[in-house]
C-alpha cells in the first residue's frame, strides 16, 4: 500500500484523537467554569471548584495547542481556510481564553465579593463560550462552509458571521456545553465535599439529560440534511487539489456513510449508551466511572461527526468541488512522516504526565484547606 496513502489516513485519524482529547480535558475545566456561579453557594465553594480544576486546567490547555498544530502541519489547506473564513470566531474564542487565566489569578486576589463576582461571571463565559463555539464549528463544517478557491488555490469565505450560527450549528454548540457540563459536574462531584458534590451531581445530571435530549434530536435533524458525495478524484499523476475534481451534494446524504456501512451505527448509540450509564453511576455515586463513561460519550460523539463527514473535512457549501477532503488538503508525505514520528514520542508523554498529575492530586479538596493555603485560588 502506498506510504502517502497509509499516512494520510493515519493523520486523519489522529485528527480525530487530538479532537476528543481537546474536548474530554478542556470541556472538563470548561464545564467547571461554567458551572461554578450556580453550584457554588458562597465564595469558599467557588474557591473549593477552582482548587479543584486548578492544578490541572493550565496543563489540559496543551490539547488546543496540539490541535491547532496538527491542522497547521499535516492539513494545511484546511488550516487556512478555516482560520480565515472562521476569523471573528476564532477572535472570541482567543479572548475568552486569554481571560480565563486571568480569571483563575485574580479572582481571589481583593476580598471585594464585586470583584470576585466579576471574575465568577467572566470564568463563567470562558467555560460556555469556547464549548458552544467547538460544538458549532462542528455543525457548520457538517452542513458545509461558503467558500471557494482560485486558480492559485486561494480561498475566499463568503459568507457572515451571523450565517455560522444558524439553527443546526447553535444545536450542536448547545450539546457540546451539554456534554461540558456532565463532565464538569462529575469532576466536582468527584474531590469536592458534600454540599457541593450534591450540586454538582444535580448539575451533572441535569447536563447529561439535555445532551441526550440534543444528541438525539440532532441526529434525526442531520438525517435530513444534504451530504456530499466524491464523484470525481484527479487521476494518477495529477497534482491532488479542490480545482481537480467533482463533488456533488447529495439531498439527504449526510448519513451516507452509515447506509453503506451499518456498523457504524455504533458510534451515535454508544455516545447514547455511555452517558445514560454515566448518569446511573452518578444516581449509585461511582465517580471515576461516571467520568469515564463521560469521556467516552465524548469519544463516540466525535467519532459520529468524523464517520458522516468521511471523507470530507471541510465541504463547501457554494462551491462543493472546492471542497476539502483528506486527499487533496493534507500536507507532504515528508511533513507527515515526521510529525508522526513527534506524536509517537509526545503524546504518551503528555498521557503519562496528565495521569501522574491527576494521580498526586488525588482526593478531597476541602473549604479549609482552601482558606489555609496562602497559594491556593
Amino acid at each position: 500500500m502506498d506510504l502517502s496513502l497509509i499516512l494520510t489516513v493515519v493523520w486523519w485519524l489522529l485528527l480525530g484523537v487530538l479532537l476528543m482529547g481537546l474536548a474530554i480535558m478542556v470541556g472538563m475545566d470548561m464545564g467547571v467554569g461554567t458551572l461554578l456561579r450556580f453550584v457554588g453557594r458562597n465564595d469558599d465553594e467557588r474557591r473549593v471548584a477552582l482548587n479543584i480544576i486548578g492544578p490541572h486546567w493550565d496543563g489540559n490547555q496543551v490539547w488546543f495547542i496540539l490541535g491547532g498544530g496538527a491542522i497547521f502541519a499535516a492539513w494545511p489547506l484546511v488550516y487556512a481556510t478555516a482560520f480565515s473564513g472562521f476569523y471573528i470566531v476564532m477572535l472570541l474564542l482567543l479572548w475568552s481564553m486569554i481571560v480565563r487565566p486571568l480569571g483563575f489569578e485574580y479572582r481571589s486576589k481583593m476580598p471585594s465579593p464585586r470583584w470576585r463576582n466579576a471574575w465568577d461571571w467572566t470564568l463563567f463565559l470562558s467555560g460556555a463560550l469556547p464549548m458552544l463555539i467547538y460544538g458549532a464549528a462542528i455543525g457548520n463544517v457538517l452542513q458545509g462552509v461558503p467558500f471557494h478557491f482560485d486558480w492559485r488555490l486561494t480561498s475566499y469565505y463568503t459568507g457572515s458571521f451571523w450565517e455560522l450560527l444558524n439553527p443546526f450549528a447553535v444545536l450542536c454548540g448547545l450539546t457540546s456545553v451539554a456534554l461540558s457540563i456532565y463532565m464538569g459536574g462529575t469532576t466536582l462531584m468527584r474531590s469536592a465535599e458534600m454540599g457541593l458534590a450534591l450540586r454538582a451531581r444535580k448539575a451533572a445530571l441535569i447536563g447529561g439529560g439535555v445532551f441526550l435530549v440534543l444528541f438525539v434530536v440532532g441526529g434525526f435533524w442531520a438525517a435530513n440534511l444534504d451530504g456530499y458525495e466524491l464523484v470525481k478524484q484527479p487521476g494518477a499523476g495529477v497534482p491532488q487539489t479542490p480545482l481537480q475534481q467533482v463533488v456533488e451534494r447529495s439531498p439527504g446524504g449526510m448519513l451516507a456513510n452509515y447506509s453503506a456501512h451499518p456498523v457504524l451505527w455504533l458510534l451515535p448509540i454508544l455516545a447514547v449508551v455511555s452517558v445514560l450509564l454515566g448518569m446511573m453511576a452518578l444516581g449509585v455515586r461511582q465517580r471515576i466511572l461516571a467520568w469515564w463513561l463521560g469521556a467516552l460519550g465524548w469519544i463516540c460523539v466525535i467519532g459520529t461527526a468524523g464517520a458522516a463527514m468521511f471523507p470530507f473535512l471541510m465541504p463547501s457549501v457554494t462551491h462543493p468541488s472546492h471542497s476539502l477532503t483528506v486527499w487533496n488538503s493534507g500536507a507532504s508525505t515528508l511533513t507527515q512522516g515526521w510529525m508522526l514520528g513527534f506524536t509517537i514520542v509526545f503524546i504518551p508523554l503528555i498521557l503519562a504526565y496528565t495521569s501522574w498529575a491527576f494521580w498526586v492530586m488525588r482526593g478531597k479538596v476541602s473549604v479549609k484547606q482552601v482558606q489555609s493555603d496562602d497559594h491556593a485560588y
